[in-house]
């Protein structure tokens, strides 16, 4: 995925209602930017960072830029959680993910289980020795711990939701797809955060035996461009 212009670094000043971070531009003003992160962010919000930022080209958007990226130990993370998705469309579509190769059509926010929607619903009718519909979810991933990728940065009911949604449709016969996308590419494994959400990794280990199918691929990230790089292996056996 190419940005429509290079990204402008800036240094992050604070983060604050989730939503809104404050930051320092390369001529010295201060402008306030879209954070389209709802979680936590832990370790990647940290006062004085290097930051890049996009313009808000919206008519009706209310401010200028949007947070895209931090510089967290000299390496790029994405941290704008709207991207995530079209990422992995991108990359299915380009047969980057091979796991999820060979359908005929992706739709996007389809809606199923409880009032929810699932991110790509992917369909091949006659497809051999699979069933004819892939129902994934796509998790944005920022959080390292040493080596490894984890997930969540806080505690999220409703990611235990998706994960229950999805054993739900593993049940009636569907393929059912959690990718973590690593928005880093720094992290060698991806495992569960349980220190964080405890009941999110009983969750996850759960529905693992239970037909849901799990993917964790990470990023390469610049200012110009993010792009799905490779296959993380995943690591349900370290807490």
């Amino acid at each position: 995925m190419d940005f429509d212009t290079p990204l402008t670094q800036a240094r992050l000043i604070r983060r604050y209602k989730r939503f809104l971070a404050d930051v320092e531009l390369p001529d010295g003003s201060t402008a306030t930017a879209h954070c389209a992160n709802s979680g936590s962010m832990l370790g990647c919000a940290a006062p004085g960072a290097k930051v890049w930022l996009s313009p808000n080209r919206s008519k009706t958007a209310k401010l200028p830029w949007r947070w895209e990226m931090v510089e967290v130990d000299g390496h790029l993370v994405g941290i704008n959680t709207n991207r995530p998705n079209r990422l992995v469309e991108e990359a299915i579509l380009a047969g980057q993910i091979p796991e999820l190769a060979g359908y005929a059509t992706l739709r996007r926010e389809v809606a199923y289980g409880q009032a929810s929607r699932i991110d790509l619903l992917l369909e091949q009718p006659g497809l051999a020795n699979l069933p004819h519909s892939a129902y994934v979810e796509v998790k944005n991933v920022t959080l390292r711990d040493g080596d490894l990728a984890r997930f969540p940065d806080a505690v999220t009911a409703r990611g235990r939701k998706h994960l229950e949604e999805l054993a739900a449709m593993a049940a009636a016969g569907h393929r059912a797809v959690m990718v973590f996308l690593v928005q880093r590419g720094d992290c060698q494994a991806f495992a569960p955060a349980d220190a964080i959400d405890p009941g999110y990794g009983e969750t996850l280990r759960r529905v693992a035996g239970e037909g849901v199918e799990m993917l964790a691929y990470r990023c390469r990230l610049s200012p110009q461009a993010i792009g799905v790089d490779r296959p993380l292996p995943i690591r349900l056996d370290v807490a």
